[in-house]
């Protein structure tokens, strides 16, 4: 892959993630019964990255759990023979709570309809809202984010990589050619 941009500094990032942290505050007319659960592998941290923004502005916890969708996928034929198995943990009762999933970046759609299908198995939310750092624009399910960081249209033969300093040591966005 060839580098073509920086299009989200550590700062644009951060910034962004207070936003995003405020937007849920407001739709969800505060944090009561609020949970999120992050998408393995990098909406983790960005999810316990919003779960602290909340906590600097209302003061109020929020659980954060982990989900792995590796078994949901549905082209887990084509990826890899054997599969590494990652953990979901999500150690709080999802039961008449909203609980919002957290991934880094939408493109097809079809990681969050995995997601879906695994958090429908640990339990019966009261509702399901998606959260996501970058929307590509290309959802080929009828799946659409409730929080967008950035919109960012690509081209198919672009790649928007996602750098945070949990995962990678660094904190970016950067679009790469293929």
């Amino acid at each position: 892959m060839e580098f073509k941009a920086r299009i989200m500094s550590k700062e644009d990032v951060e910034r962004t993630l207070v936003r995003l942290a405020h937007q849920i505050i407001e739709k969800n007319k505060g944090t009561e019964n609020l949970c999120f659960v992050g998408i393995k592998t990098r909406g983790v941290p960005l999810a316990e990255r919003l779960a602290e923004n909340i906590f600097a502005i209302e003061g109020s916890r929020i659980p954060v759990g982990t989900l792995d969708i590796t078994l949901y996928r549905d082209d887990l034929s084509k990826i890899n023979i054997d599969p590494v198995i990652n953990q979901t943990n999500i150690s709080f009762p999802i039961e008449g709570k909203t609980v919002v999933l957290v991934d880094d970046v939408i493109f097809t759609g079809r990681t969050v309809r995995a997601a879906l299908d695994a958090l429908v198995e640990v339990g019966r939310a009261a509702k399901i809202q998606l959260c996501v750092l970058i929307d590509r624009g290309h959802t080929e399910l009828p799946i659409k984010a409730n929080y967008v960081g950035k919109n960012i249209p690509t081209s198919t033969d672009e790649v928007v990589s996602v750098r945070l300093e949990e995962t990678d040591g660094v904190t970016d966005v950067c679009i790469n050619q293929i």
